[in-house]
């Protein structure tokens, strides 16, 4: 099925992905742009009801099931964390549940899929201090991360770019919109810190590429 998420609600969830240095929670923020789920290959709910050519109903197209992550590790940037499973509820990603847990959201690729896996950690944290992505700022190009599956595999994607983008005019779609190859991105919060509003000004988003 088809996820469409506004950038106000995929703010709710980056703002928060990060930072929470003032209240330990995801903060909404000014996106508004609404973004393609990042599976390719998904069918319309009603897809299953449209007859066929002799009156039957067709069989759903060939997808990938591919593997749950279970855990990520980043030697570069000191991450070896679990990685919890979160959903999309009513249109708003929801938060990451702690300081050293990161979420990948299932309406997002799995490992071993054709798409663009998500997910998010925080960069900081309420009564805490630096949290689970504090060092991601330390990935360059080639870099390697590890994500672990359910399956017992050892996925390898290799670091693309590190961008921070202002959270005002950032372009969802390119970050967590479908890919046509084996993708990861890691967001969390990033840039200035507005004292005034206990906010983020921009996110950090790490793009890589599964290493086959």
């Amino acid at each position: 099925m088809e996820q469409r998420i506004s950038r106000r609600q995929f703010g709710r969830f980056t703002a928060a992905a990060a930072s929470l240095a003032v209240v330990g929670g995801l903060r909404a923020n000014a996106f508004a742009q609404e973004i393609e789920s990042t599976r390719l290959g998904e069918v319309p709910t009603t897809g299953g009801l449209r007859p066929g050519p002799i009156g039957i109903n067709p069989p759903p197209p060939l997808i990938a099931e591919g593997a749950l992550p279970v855990s990520i590790q980043i030697a570069k940037a000191a991450v070896d964390a679990q990685v919890e499973t979160i959903e999309i509820v009513d249109g708003v990603m929801q938060n990451p549940t702690g300081p050293w847990v990161v979420s990948w959201y299932k309406e997002t690729a799995k490992l071993g899929e054709i798409g663009n896996a998500v997910m998010a950690g925080h960069l900081d944290y309420w009564d805490v201090g630096p949290a689970v992505f504090y060092n991601i700022t330390a990935l360059v190009k080639d870099d390697t991360i590890d994500v672990i599956g359910e399956d017992g595999g050892v996925y390898t994607f290799v670091v693309e770019w590190l961008r921070n983008f202002d959270s005002a005019n950032a372009p969802i779609q390119d970050i967590v919109g479908p890919t046509e190859e084996e993708n990861l991105t890691l967001i969390t919060c990033g840039g200035p810190f507005d004292y005034e509003n206990g906010v983020y000004l921009q996110r950090t988003v790490v793009r890589a590429l599964r290493q086959t």
